[in-house]
């Protein structure tokens, strides 16, 4: 469902993961990524100025501790030498004040910079294809969203600004010595250059394809210990656990590999700056005795200060170690931002695919229900990519139907059906294969699914963060009163009475929350939720059969006040039988495995059935009455087997399941 790199990007040539793309400068994925931090002049400006700030002292302290050096051992009065002495203690603390300010200041920059392009790409991933982000693997997503972001974050606080100081303080140096003495300054001048230009060039190179190789030993490192940590007690059963400590042992030498090839580069790269520095000042030295022979009079006038003057040659020597101070961490400078350029040529990636070419509808915050909404769907079909063509579920036809204000709906059936990609189509998630969706209020008028109906996975996640922080996920302004009263009706109220800390306590850690607590608290959220419409998948999973059909009694009933009146509710469960839905209006829509060919339109399976026998729009009353056949009159017969694809509910009929084979492989075990 989502574009085809190759397709819309012709110069992206590379791997997402770890191309080596050759780009023009503007296309460089780091001054993308940059622009995609959204940095603001100002922080930057004011980081910059304060290193500058910082090196200036140094620089400033270096020349004038030579000039007092070599003036004191002239002996003259001390009250000559006050001025100086100030001088040289303001310097030596304002070098400190700046630096420390600098580290606030660019550690400040980095870190809420890092914040906005973790927000830019959730929010990036949120509002593009839904087949595009289930597609990444865990590992990789985890990766790029992580120590990438982290990495390119770095580019400003061990990149940017280090070479903006650098570079200033560079030049500053060498017009000061072009005073002293402008063979020393030229001098100086190449000695910098090798400093600040060649030796960062010489890491980089050195480290670029060793960098590329690591991010993937490491991507790879990742995506096995994440299957570890998920999927510990079945790989334990199945005898597996072994095999992915192997599969982390490997990617983790594969990543020190890859770091020693880049030593001699790096090795190169480090020497090319003490050899500068030691040329500098050997020809620094030089250079003042010829000074000394070329100025009228003897070494006993150059003494006396009639000749060139001790402290001429004192700022000749010490300056340039000062200067060489700003340019030394430019070696690491550049191998941090070929680094960066790595990781931003993955961020990058993972944002053009998840673009706006991907979006069926442009993303925004949830729409709070203002009145009555009507869930139409229309002729769907609904299916993932598979081998770059649809794959088709739902009856011939498609399913058409139309959920009123305030409704319930059922949807269950086997596992690998195709009901949780069913409930991402309707939620405006996935592209529906035909067929349309649309909600519309009580003018008629249409408004966007995406913004209207809310979707709550079955593997929705809690953060390692507080009671409170984890309810609003679903809406950031809830109240402490809403959040109790969330937690009172899923009957939480007395566990988190007995937290340390109530709302405010973290939940982290395996012993934070049981299965059950889980679930509740995830249903806790999508009662908070102001959609119009609320698709909850599997939300009675590890309850036991009393508390799961009590929890779906109230899902089920308009009359239990967990929803507003006029808010429509669709549960996706295999646990039916649990609820008691005779009494009530509940439209109960059984998804059996359906596959349509994408190239013949042939259709096996019996598609979608409703508890009436009746495919367009039902009565609403269900019954417990045995299944009638579905509105194609096809039967219920079985469906050939998927290549790869697991019987399971998490990884539906309609999924493409090639790009999670990693989790998949685990899953097979149960």
């Amino acid at each position: 469902m989502h574009t085809d790199r190759s397709t819309a990007d012709p110069a992206a040539d590379s791997d997402p993961i770890d191309g080596r793309t050759h780009r023009p400068l503007r296309d460089d994925p780091l001054l993308r990524a940059l622009g995609f931090l959204g940095l603001a002049p100002w922080p930057v400006i004011r980081a910059l100025l304060l290193g500058v700030a910082g090196a200036l002292s140094a620089l400033g302290l270096a020349a004038l501790s030579a000039w007092l050096i070599t003036r004191a051992w002239q002996m003259p009065p001390v009250l000559f030498l006050s001025v100086a002495i100030t001088a040289v203690r303001a310097l030596g603390i304002s070098r400190g004040v700046f630096r420390y300010l600098e580290r606030l200041a660019t550690h400040d920059l980095a870190l809420g910079a890092m914040a906005t392009a973790r927000e830019r790409v959730y929010r990036t991933l949120a509002g593009g294809s839904a087949g595009y982000s289930v597609s990444l693997r865990r590992g990789d997503l985890l990766t790029r969203t992580g120590d990438d972001i982290d990495e390119i974050g770095n580019a400003l606080i061990r990149g940017v600004i280090p070479i903006g100081v650098g570079a200033v303080t560079g030049i500053a140096a060498v017009v000061v010595m072009a005073f002293v003495a402008p063979s020393a300054a030229v001098v100086l001048a190449v000695a910098l250059i090798v400093s600040s230009v060649v030796a960062p060039w010489m890491a980089a190179r050195g480290s670029a394809r060793s960098i590329a190789d690591g991010a993937v030993a490491t991507t790879a490192s990742v995506q096995a210990t994440s299957s570890l940590l998920w999927h510990a007690p079945e790989l334990a059963v199945a005898g597996r656990r072994d095999d992915l400590l192997s599969a982390v042992s490997r990617a983790d030498r594969e990543a020190v590999a890859a770091a020693d090839r880049g030593v001699r580069w790096q090795a190169a790269a480090s020497a090319a700056t003490p050899l500068a520095l030691g040329a500098s000042l050997l020809a620094a030295c030089l250079i003042a005795i010829d000074l000394a022979g070329a100025v009228p009079g003897s070494l006993a006038a150059i003494a006396s200060g009639t000749g060139l003057t001790p402290m001429v040659i004192g700022v000749l020597i010490l300056l340039p170690l000062s200067a060489f101070e700003s340019t030394a961490p430019l070696t690491e400078a550049g191998v941090q931002i070929e680094r960066s350029r790595q990781s931003a040529r993955r961020v990058m990636a993972l944002v053009d695919g998840a673009g706006a070419a991907t979006r069926s509808e442009p993303p925004g915050d949830v729409l709070p229900l203002a009145g009555p909404v009507t869930l139409e769907l229309t002729d769907l079909s609904w299916g993932w990519p598979r081998g770059g063509a649809p794959v088709h579920l739902g009856p011939a036809g498609g399913l058409s139907r139309q959920l009123a204000a305030g409704s319930r709906l059922v949807i269950t059936g086997p596992s690998g059906s195709g009901k949780s990609t069913l409930a991402l189509t309707m939620a405006g998630l996935l592209t529906p294969v035909s067929g349309t969706v649309r909600c519309r209020d009580a003018d008629g008028v249409d408004a966007p699914t995406r913004r209207t109906v809310g979707y709550f996975a079955e593997e929705g996640h809690v953060f390692a963060t507080t009671v409170a922080e984890n309810l609003k996920v679903a809406r950031g302004d809830a109240t402490v009163a809403e959040l109790e009263r969330a937690l009172e009706t899923v009957g939480l109220a007395s566990w988190v009475a007995g937290l340390p800390e109530g709302l405010d306590t973290d939940l982290a850690g395996a012993e934070a929350l049981s299965g059950g607590q889980r679930r509740r608290l995830l249903v806790a959220r999508a009662l908070l939720y102001p959609a119009a419409v609320i698709i909850l998948d599997e939300p009675t999973e590890h309850l036991d059969a009393d508390d799961a059909g009590s929890v779906l009694d109230a899902l089920l009933d308009p009359g239990s006040g967990w929803f507003r009146p006029d808010q429509t509710v669709v549960v996706i469960t295999h646990q039916l039988d649990s609820a008691d839905d005779t009494a009530r209006d509940v439209d109960v829509l059984t998804v059996t495995p359906t596959v349509v060919s994408a190239s013949t339109g042939i259709r096996s399976g019996g598609g979608p059935r409703t508890r009436n026998g009746i495919g367009g729009v039902p009565d609403g009353r269900a019954t417990r009455s045995g299944l009638i056949g579905d509105d194609s009159g096809t039967g219920g017969g079985a469906v050939p087997s998927m290549p790869d694809e697991p019987a399971d509910d998490e990884h539906d009929a309609g999924e493409d399941p090639r790009p999670r084979r990693d989790v998949e492989s685990q899953r097979r075990v149960r």
